[in-house]
């Protein structure tokens, strides 16, 4: 303890030794603590008819307007001219995403045979697929759409790429798979 403190309680001790509690304290304080152990009764809260109304209207309207706000989102990516930001990369876009729509069902036909390559093959091509929708909806509020085409158009590029890839492989198992079918019926 601090010196001045240690003062004070010597030079006032006399004083703090008048003040005494009241003698019935205790037992104040022991009424207390019995009505605080007491268990409480619930009170039932009861809601109006028109509060329980205006509640569900309220909700209604905030999701009203935030399903018409992400319709409204929607709509505009989705109203992007692309051959008015540029012509030969709109051309390439269609050009891209066709060949993959088409390499899709290519690898679909071709995997009839082993629907798990299929599933692991697609689950690729749908990580890519999100990329390139996530670049679509940024398309309409991006300050540089040319820019974004373009890495759109790298996306499709490299789906169909990866979709020339799967298509080999899977000829190549069946190939083989036919292969060994064939040896089998020789043996």
């Amino acid at each position: 303890m601090s010196k001045r403190f240690e003062d004070f309680m010597k030079n006032n001790h006399d004083e703090f030794d008048e003040i005494e509690p009241s003698a019935d304290l205790w037992s104040k304080i022991e009424a207390r603590l019995d009505t605080l152990d007491a268990p409480k009764k619930r009170e039932a809260k009861t809601f109006s008819l028109t509060f329980v109304l205006k509640m569900a209207a309220s909700i209604i309207v905030v999701m009203g307007i935030g399903f018409g706000a992400y319709l409204q989102s929607q709509k505009g990516a989705k109203s992007v001219d692309l051959a008015a930001i540029n012509p030969e990369y709109a051309k390439q876009q269609v050009h891209y995403a066709s060949l993959v729509k088409t390499q899709l069902n290519q690898l679909k036909t071709a995997s009839k045979g082993d629907p798990q390559l299929f599933k692991e093959f697609t689950a690729e091509i749908a990580k890519m697929d999100s990329t390139y929708k996530k670049l679509n909806s940024d398309l309409a509020t991006s300050p540089n759409q040319e820019r974004v085409l373009r890495a759109m158009i790298r996306n499709l590029q490299i789906q169909t790429d990866v979709l020339s890839q799967q298509l080999n492989v899977i000829e190549q198992y069946n190939e083989t798979n036919k292969d060994q079918k064939d040896e089998i019926k020789n043996i």
